[in-house]
């Protein structure tokens, strides 16, 4: 039996070691030819978070502007990892990069993002790291578990080995 992988969603938290599982996803792609979807989502404030925003910064546009600057400092932290990862490969190797067909970063809830995006790009595999080690359930991290049981395709989670 033939298992095609067309595309991936690789979803990163941005840790130390997140390099780790992008690795496995751009290998993956680079036996099947598949396309790289990468996400990284920013958990949502919480409720008492949001109202200490709101009580300290009472202008909405500026309150707003300080949200928005959440997101892009996360974009620069993913394009920094992405340039750092890449320029560490084999000249063959970079060629994968240009597999790399969207990149989104948002505000949201993780595990109900990363489903919904697996859907929307139709990706056969979701590549994901564990926190800490990740060879205990208790490490695995409540993002990657519930991604695991809701998930309607294969789900790869790599554990972050510290490399120290």
């Amino acid at each position: 039996m033939q298992i095609e992988i067309k595309n991936v969603l690789y979803s990163t938290d941005l840790s130390q070691n997140s390099h780790i599982a992008f690795g496995y996803a751009a290998h993956l792609a680079k036996l099947t030819g598949a396309d790289i979807h990468l996400l990284h989502v920013i958990e949502k404030l919480s409720d008492d978070a949001v109202f200490a925003l709101q009580t300290y910064i009472q202008d909405d546009k500026k309150r707003h502007e300080v949200m928005d600057e959440r997101v892009e400092k996360a974009r620069n932290r993913l394009d920094q990892r992405q340039d750092t990862f890449w320029a560490a490969q084999s000249d063959a190797d970079r060629k994968v990069r240009s597999q790399i067909k969207s990149i989104k970063v948002c505000e949201s809830y993780p595990a109900e993002e990363i489903l919904k995006m697996a859907e929307e790009k139709n990706c056969n595999l979701i590549v994901m790291g564990s926190h800490e080690r990740g060879m205990s359930h208790t490490f695995l991290g409540s993002v990657a578990k519930s991604v695991l049981r809701r998930a309607l395709v294969p789900t790869l989670i790599v554990p972050l080995v510290d490399s120290n």
